[in-house]
């Protein structure tokens, strides 16, 4: 009889939360409209225009990429920057991504390529709040949001693949739109594949979606021959559509080629996901476990199939949490969220309503990117952005063969000079870029042989590394400038770099004059 009695409780319980939500049916519209304001318009312009944005080496490659590109005309096919791989073929897949950032740097320095991500996550945001609005409540949607930001996070650079996630999510949400409707998506919608091929590696994983999708359309279609049709075409489409790219088939297959580099554990993007690593992702990934064993909501076998495969990619490789965490929030959020969305009324009263709501946003939208584009941004000093080590190359070594620590080529790079190794470990091929871990660890025979090699002038390295303190103590090797970030030393017996350099507020005053 407790047990009956508890049962009875429990049952009440769950329909008093059905029909007695967190906030009322009629109050969603307010705050549909608070969320859009704050998620949508002000926390992307917040969160681009942290130094974080610029903690990695290869945002200043990719823009120095996107220089060369607008500055020749054509996307390059062979290396146009390192002197170790000068001339080998080079696919330049994210050239798009690439031009657009060099014009906003062009334009605004950081500042501008602060803009161009806060316009990617509002373009992403709107993505999610679009296609969730009308599936979740606001409670659901703020958590969803809230998560999602909190996951990304880590993952926000001015780098290409922030550019991908819009599209992405667009991409996903169009899709499940197209299956709730009990429709075939029309092959126009393969320009979505066109332009993301151009600006990132992503656009693979359109694939897997679209495959997803297309399993739980032809199953609830009873596998109709007509239906299944339209789908073969449509993914043909994709195909043709990511073919379309400056690199032909060799693009399309490039995203596989570097997932089967055995060197990618060595660079930390690439390494398996970890709760040391990214303890939030394993957080949000436990709660949303609980509540689905909790709330057992119903998957499609599509649904269920593309979070398993994403899941395993994350696993495997940290960067694709982002794709997992896109996919994730757009799948789960409706089967968690409260019922009473559906007695909720429009957002708007009336289309007139509705256009003067999204012009005004879209003012505002244009107003703070201004603003975020207006005002200057000077990313912090550190091994990825070594001012004070570049400012202090004497100018009679910047045309000499070096080595660098990996995530200063892009800064090496972009400012002109030619480096030994940067961020584009999938042109340097796996027995280079091992080579190269060997003389970052102070293996003195590897770093001779390169030294030989390639007539090595001098080095740039971060304080306090192996070969650092290799070269420190060697007799062959001179340190010249040495500051907080990074030191750099000069080959003895080398005409060039003689004169120690002047230094800097932030300079070590026993190793420059």
């Amino acid at each position: 009889m407790g047990d009956a009695v508890a049962e009875d409780h429990a049952v009440t319980w769950s329909e008093r939360a059905v029909r007695d939500p967190l906030i009322r049916p009629e109050r969603y519209a307010f705050f549909d409209k608070l969320l859009f304001a704050v998620f949508i318009l002000a926390v992307p312009v917040f969160i681009a225009s942290h130094w974080t944005v610029f903690r990695d080496g290869d945002v200043s490659w990719h823009v120095a990429a996107g220089r060369w590109i607008v500055e020749h005309g054509r996307v390059p096919s062979t290396d146009p920057f390192s002197f170790t791989m000068a001339g080998k073929p080079w696919i330049a897949f994210e050239w798009g991504a690439e031009v657009i950032y060099w014009l906003a740097y062009r334009a605004a320095g950081f500042a501008g390529l602060a803009a161009v991500v806060a316009a990617a996550l509002m373009a992403l945001f709107l993505s999610l709040f679009g296609y969730l609005r009308s599936r979740a409540g606001p409670v659901a949607l703020l958590v969803a949001l809230v998560v999602s930001y909190l996951v990304l996070q880590p993952f926000v650079m001015a780098r290409p693949h922030v550019l991908g996630w819009p599209f992405l999510a667009a991409w996903t949400a169009l899709l499940f739109s197209y299956r709730d409707k009990k429709r075939s998506p029309p092959l126009a919608l393969a320009l979505i594949i066109f332009v993301w091929a151009n600006l990132h590696g992503s656009y693979f994983a359109g694939f897997i979606v679209a495959a997803a999708v297309a399993l739980d359309a032809l199953s609830e279609a009873g596998w109709n021959r007509q239906a299944l049709v339209r789908w073969l075409m449509f993914g043909v489409a994709c195909l043709l559509a990511s073919l379309l790219n400056a690199n032909g088939i060799a693009g399309v297959l490039h995203p596989l080629t570097i997932s089967g580099m055995t060197s990618l554990p060595n660079i930390g993007e690439w390494q398996a996901s970890s709760p040391r690593s990214t303890p939030i992702f394993y957080f949000a990934l436990l709660a949303v476990t609980g509540a689905l064993l909790w709330k057992r909501p119903k998957f499609r076998a599509g649904e269920i199939l593309l979070l398993v495969v994403t899941l395993a990619m994350a696993l495997t490789h940290i960067r694709h949490q982002s794709v997992f965490v896109i996919l994730a929030v757009l799948i789960v959020t409706p089967k968690l969220a409260h019922p009473a969305r559906q007695q909720s009324g429009p957002l708007f009263s009336s289309k007139a309503q509705a256009r003067t709501w999204a012009a005004a946003a879209g003012l505002v939208a244009v107003v703070l990117l201004g603003v975020r584009t207006a005002i200057p941004l000077v990313p912090r000093e550190t091994f990825s952005n070594p001012r004070g080590l570049l400012a202090h190359v004497p100018a009679d070594l910047r045309s000499q063969p070096m080595i660098n620590e990996y995530s200063m080529g892009g800064p090496l790079i972009l400012a002109g000079i030619r480096p030994y190794i940067d961020g584009r470990a999938d042109m340097y091929g796996d027995d280079f870029f091992k080579d190269y871990l060997k003389i970052m660890d102070g293996d003195r025979q590897a770093f001779d042989r390169a030294v030989r090699k390639y007539d090595i002038r001098w080095t740039m390295l971060q304080e306090g590394g192996r070969l650092a303190q290799e070269l420190d103590a060697s007799a062959d090797w001179r340190k010249v400038y040495s500051d907080r970030v990074g030191v750099i030393h000069v080959r003895r017996g080398d005409a060039a770099g003689q004169e120690a350099p002047s230094c800097g507020e932030n300079a070590k005053r026993d190793y420059c004059r």
